[in-house]
């Protein structure tokens, strides 16, 4: 793709690309999924916990966009420069394949939430549903192609469409907010000691994964900036904006409904929360703000997984093949995988009733592996004193900031369970078939010893997660 003027895409574009990346389905659940956890007590300490991670990572995007400028392939960039071209596939396949995932469960969520009224579409999985999100599938894809500028443009205003209302919904909760119903709820109906707040800020901090993802959506199309600082500038920018929202989201039902009323609300959580105040009409509200995020969501995604296949071809870490633009620029070798893929989860969701949240949980644990990796590749930067000048005083907060970034994100990684990280390995194993195949391309050796040593730890993982599906180990 074409990095000349005309492609070039503004700091405004950009910071639409992380916020409309992040706000997608997630933020319709929050009431009900914090609501049967815990209180606004348990609630704000993940948020702290989980806001200052993320935050430190959304740091460290920003402080490699401006230290390693040369590397403009983003997520997959680093995860290569740091620890070699088998990490940087893995980072590249979990964050392609994780994004694919990802849009399977947008269609679920557009087609349960219609279901509600159109019961041919029951709970988004019915064969009814997998034929019109197909077209859905489609139709995106051919727009697309018509060029990444144009699509881009129809991000920037979906986003906006989007946000307006969840603004319109946190400023409603403003108005019928009761401090005395607040209260009653802030220690979840009762005395926490200190490991029934771990626990239950624990159990929330699952939810919060899938919540942030998308935060790197800037720094993947860092080559289309038009000034480098841009790129941190939106990372920082959109997630600052974005956690706004999750907190006032929140925290604000808490104070119109008891929180066991939260917790049985049916999804989307947030029409729940706001019919409760102003009737029927708000559930229509923000069910019709749903099926909109999640549109747009589904846009901003296609865009970086197919940038990010693409992307990692130019790189010679997948198939050549895979690097084939059309005359628009679009990656269109990259995008037709995609969307194909897309379609292979969207049928087989018709043969697994729990297809929703086993994909929604898998896109959060393919999507970390990448942040891992990022962070720590940050860290070696400042342990190596790699771009550190001998007194740059930049060095020891940029060390402390990826430290915690990669703390985080493994603490993250691994509170989903030992399940997610053998089902990713599941994916991971058939998917290096691509590494190897572009390692043959150019006539290199396969695998260096460390990189052969993970690729059979991954395979071991594979068949163990294989054998504990059959055995029913892990149930799905």
């Amino acid at each position: 793709m074409s990095s000349s003027e005309e492609h070039k895409i503004s700091r405004l574009a950009l910071t639409a690309m992380v916020v409309g990346s992040m706000v997608g389905a997630g933020i319709f659940s929050i009431p009900a999924r914090f609501g049967v956890a815990t209180g606004p007590f348990g609630a704000i300490v993940s948020w702290l916990i989980a806001g200052g991670g993320m935050l430190m990572l959304a740091f460290v995007f920003q402080s490699l966009a401006v230290r390693k400028p040369e590397i403009d392939t983003g997520i997959y960039g680093y995860a290569t420069a740091g620890f070699g071209n088998y990490a940087g596939f893995m980072a590249a396949f979990g964050f392609w394949a994780g994004t694919c995932l990802g849009n399977t469960t947008y269609f679920i969520l557009i087609k349960s939430t219609i279901g509600a009224i159109v019961p041919m579409f029951g709970d988004g999985n019915t064969p009814m549903a997998v034929f019109f999100s197909s077209i859905i599938l489609w139709g995106v894809h051919f727009m697309i192609l018509r060029g990444i500028k144009e699509a881009a443009f129809i991000n920037q205003v979906v986003t906006v469409a989007k946000i307006i209302p969840i603004i319109l919904f946190v400023i409603i909760l403003i108005f019928a907010f009761q401090k005395d119903m607040f209260a009653a709820s802030f220690w979840g109906g009762g005395s926490y000691s200190l490991t029934d707040v771990f626990n239950q800020v624990r159990s929330t901090m699952l939810v919060t994964v899938f919540v942030f993802i998308g935060i790197e959506g800037a720094s993947v199309y860092s080559r289309f900036a038009k000034k480098r600082e841009d790129v941190g500038w939106a990372t920082v920018m959109g997630f600052i904006g974005v956690l706004c929202l999750l907190v006032m989201v929140t925290l604000l039902p808490y104070g119109v409904m008891l929180r066991d009323d939260l917790g049985a609300l049916r999804q989307p959580s947030m029409a729940g929360v706001l019919a409760y105040i102003v009737g029927p009409w708000g559930a229509w509200f923000v069910s019709i703000g749903l099926i909109v995020s999640v549109l747009g969501a589904y846009l901003a995604w296609s865009l970086l997984a197919a940038e990010v296949l693409f992307s990692a071809s130019k790189s010679k870490l997948v198939p050549k093949f895979l690097a084939r633009e059309n005359k628009n620029g679009v990656p269109v070798a990259a995008l037709w995988v995609t969307n194909s893929l897309v379609q292979i989860f969207l049928i087989s969701t018709m043969f697994a009733q729990e297809a929703f949240n086993l994909a929604l949980d898998m896109t959060s644990a393919m999507t970390l592996i990448p942040y891992v990796l990022v962070a720590a590749y940050a860290l070696k930067l400042t342990l190596k004193r790699d771009t550190y000048a001998a007194d740059d005083k930049a060095l020891s907060s940029d060390m402390k900031i990826a430290a915690v970034a990669t703390l985080y994100s493994l603490f993250m990684l691994f509170s989903g369970g030992f399940k997610h990280i053998l089902l990713a390995c599941i994916l991971f194993a058939p998917g290096s078939i691509m590494f190897i195949l572009a390692q043959r391309e150019q006539g290199k050796t396969v695998f260096n010893p460390a990189e052969k040593g993970l690729f059979v730890a991954t395979s071991i993982g594979a068949v163990i997660g294989i054998f504990a599906l059959i055995t029913g180990q892990i149930a799905i």
